[in-house]
């Protein structure tokens, strides 16, 4: 038997013990993520990781970065200009603990051990379903996907991912600023072409693109970002059945993040049928293209926008996800080169700096310019 004392020293901490679960439980919500998975989080989230495609960029959107425990070995180590949010956050996340490996592959490149350290009260993570289920495992904290593959010009999914980061971190204000100036950045950039037959638009090609990896002149995109805009005819859309509609229809019908690829190597055979009267390509592949040149200048003498000089740069959106500030920079640039009567009034360095004022809080043209993600023409070979 024991001591009276001791009996109720007992029962007292047995009381704080249940008074602690339940207050606990209280406090506790659930949140749906990407995946339509119910993920319970603390009420009130003071304490974040972010990682995984698009999970630091979401941070700084959201003006959060300051909530972060950790940052991942590819925000650490280095400034880079292919993550829009680097030269405005660099600085505060490069001496951070190290969470993760980084990147935009979805799967869990996490350090559980780090993170079980640090203890942040959620992890958003932009990985896939299983991944986020074997990190709650391995770590015991509640993890939420805001996972997100753009599927034409900033799509819904962004917003869904976007409001579901914003719902965990208590952000929602902020949120509905954001997406509210992309609301008026699609509106106006839809509203200059909406009148413009079909047939009266030049038809376009953007080729060298960046999707997971680098890649030479033939590899374009369907549903490219930029032209969808602006409603541009991108001579590749004609093939947008083959490359993403099983993916898009699966993400339709489940109500699920969209996971397709719009990416792809396409038969240089097929570019000279197509005969585009403009090419855009990504500045950061450029070596790659005038090494094809050289090894065989009359092919790419033989379209008619090279013979012309209608080149253009397009700088790369993706890296470990869209960076929304690109795609939004780029679709202008679109429609100055592809529609200069209606986009005559559009200053591109100003309307950039007001792009990335608006979603980071700091224009950083200059330095997107000079790290190679440039804008203007360009001639083949140079």
């Amino acid at each position: 038997m024991c001591s009276y004392k001791a009996c109720f020293m007992r029962k007292l901490l047995l009381s704080c013990i249940l008074i602690s679960l339940s207050l606990s439980a209280i406090s506790a919500r659930v949140v749906t993520d990407v995946w339509n998975r119910d993920v319970e989080i603390p009420e009130k989230v003071k304490r974040i990781a972010a990682l995984g495609s698009m999970g630091p960029r979401m941070a700084a959107y959201l003006d959060a970065v300051d909530m972060l425990v950790g940052a991942e070995d590819s925000d650490i180590k280095t400034e880079s200009v292919r993550y829009d949010y680097s030269p405005v956050y660099h600085d505060e996340m490069k001496d951070l603990p190290s969470v993760g490996r980084g990147g935009g592959s979805g799967e869990n490149n996490a350090y559980a051990e780090e993170l079980i350290i640090l203890q942040p009260d959620v992890i958003l993570a932009g990985f896939d379903r299983e991944a986020c289920e074997e990190l709650e495992r391995q770590t015991g904290i509640p993890v939420v996907s805001i996972r997100y593959r753009t599927q034409g010009f900033i799509d819904d999914g962004f917003y869904r991912s976007l409001r579901i980061f914003a719902d965990v971190i208590g952000k929602e204000e902020r949120c509905e600023e954001i997406l509210s100036f992309i609301d008026s950045c699609k509106e106006d950039l839809s509203r200059r072409t909406s009148g413009i037959p079909e047939g009266e638009k030049l038809r376009a090609y953007t080729g060298a693109v960046t999707f997971n990896g680098r890649h030479g002149f033939a590899f374009t995109y369907v549903n490219f970002p930029a032209f969808d805009a602006i409603g541009a005819v991108n001579v590749a859309d004609g093939m947008i059945g083959s490359q993403t509609g099983q993916a898009a229809e699966n993400a339709r019908r489940t109500g699920t993040a969209y996971i397709g690829n719009d990416g792809f190597e396409v038969d240089p055979e097929m570019i000279l049928e197509w005969n585009p009267d403009v090419i855009f390509l990504d500045p950061g592949n450029m070596d790659l293209v005038n090494s094809e040149y050289m090894a065989n200048p009359s092919y790419f003498q033989s379209l008619r926008a090279i013979r012309n000089g209608d080149v253009y740069t397009m700088p790369s959106t993706n890296s470990a996800g869209p960076n929304i500030t690109y795609l939004l920079i780029n679709a202008y640039y679109a429609g100055i080169v592809l529609f200069p009567e209606q986009f005559a009034d559009i200053d591109l360095r100003a309307k950039a700096g007001e792009i990335m004022t608006v979603m980071l809080g700091e224009d950083f043209f200059d330095e997107m310019e000079s790290g190679g993600l440039y804008y203007g023409r360009i001639t083949l070979g140079e």
